[in-house]
């Protein structure tokens, strides 16, 4: 089969699902439909924006779909009319069994970790929070049960030690593309030899689990380890963002997210959120097992600035506490 028999219905949502739906197009594969979350008011003026997919479907003229429901019955007549082959869902919604059984070829997803680690919404958080050195990109058929369906293909990265959410989402974004595209290539040349997820686990492996982020999952733990909040804060780095309380005593508690921050291992006597600053440069938080400086931050209704720029307008002293 050519590329232009194979009909493809590309479901997504975000930017991270445009670069997969870009490589498509650029690559010659014949996408003839294009499915993505109806238009939501967001920012100040409450405006429609358009989905990063919504506006690449439009600016290359690709036949699209935005339902409500997904078991919509003049949804489902739509996107049977698309006769597709075959379906790729990449961060869009989960799929009821009357979609992502319909393709003769069937419904494949990619998923941003090496699955079965990291079932979920938010695989690329949780990897980075739980201090994972390696994670990557996987391609999978959908089945009943979400991101438990046979794995097709993986490639792994490295997560560094200064690494946050945007750069490992970035690096797979670009990735999952590319596996997109060879996932593709092997349905094309019918190479499919896909592997239960049930046969990649065994007695010594320890399954992790990636589930939603909320604004409570956000709040930072300072009774934790340097290494434990150090992980956190980058695993929510820049969004949705790990935030404290910055307070004086007896003051009402301003809210603070904490974009980066330096380990600082040393002994001390400080009482564990408690802040070490120069008034110009340097805002430390106390630990059990050293100091956080913080470099990067956001007072709530302010920008998010370097703890420098932070410091010229805001007169932090030793009396204040995080918590």
């Amino acid at each position: 089969m050519e590329k232009n028999d194979l009909r493809i219905v590309f479901m997504g949502t975000p930017d991270f699902a445009v670069a997969s739906l870009k490589a498509l197009v650029e690559g010659g594969y014949n996408v003839v439909g294009v499915i993505t979350m109806p238009d939501k008011p967001s920012g100040r003026g409450y405006k429609i924006q358009y989905s990063p997919v919504k506006q690449y479907a439009i600016d290359h003229e690709i036949t699209l779909l935005q339902p409500e429901k997904l078991k919509d019955t003049q949804f489902i007549d739509d996107l049977k009319s698309l006769n597709a082959d075959l379906q790729i869902v990449v961060a869009f919604r989960m799929l009821p069994e009357v979609v992502w059984n319909m393709p003769r070829l069937g419904t494949f997803n990619l998923h941003g970790s090496l699955l079965p680690q990291y079932r979920g919404a938010a695989p690329i958080n949780w990897a980075i929070i739980n201090g994972e050195t390696e994670t990557g990109i996987t391609t999978f058929f959908l089945t009943h049960e979400i991101d438990t369906g046979q794995v097709i293909f993986q490639e792994k990265i490295t997560i560094g030690d200064e690494d946050n959410v945007e750069i490992i989402h970035d690096k797979l974004m670009i990735l999952g593309a590319e596996l997109v595209c060879k996932t593709v290539d092997s349905v094309l040349a019918n190479k499919i030899d896909s592997i239960p997820q049930d046969e990649m686990i065994n007695s010594t492996i320890i399954l992790k689990s990636a589930p939603k982020i909320f604004k409570e999952t956000c709040r930072i733990d300072w009774s934790k380890d340097i290494k434990t909040v150090y992980n956190f804060i980058r695993g929510l780095s820049p969004y949705p963002a790990a935030w404290s309380e910055i307070t004086l005593p007896n003051e009402t508690p301003q809210m603070v997210k904490i974009f980066s921050t330096e380990k600082l291992f040393e002994n001390h006597n400080l009482a564990i959120g408690a802040i070490r600053t120069d008034g110009k440069k340097i805002i430390d938080v106390a630990l059990s097992d050293g100091f956080l400086r913080i470099k990067s931050l956001q007072l709530a209704g302010k920008k998010k600035m370097e703890s420098d720029d932070f410091l010229r307008g805001f007169r932090l002293t030793e009396e204040y506490f995080i918590r």
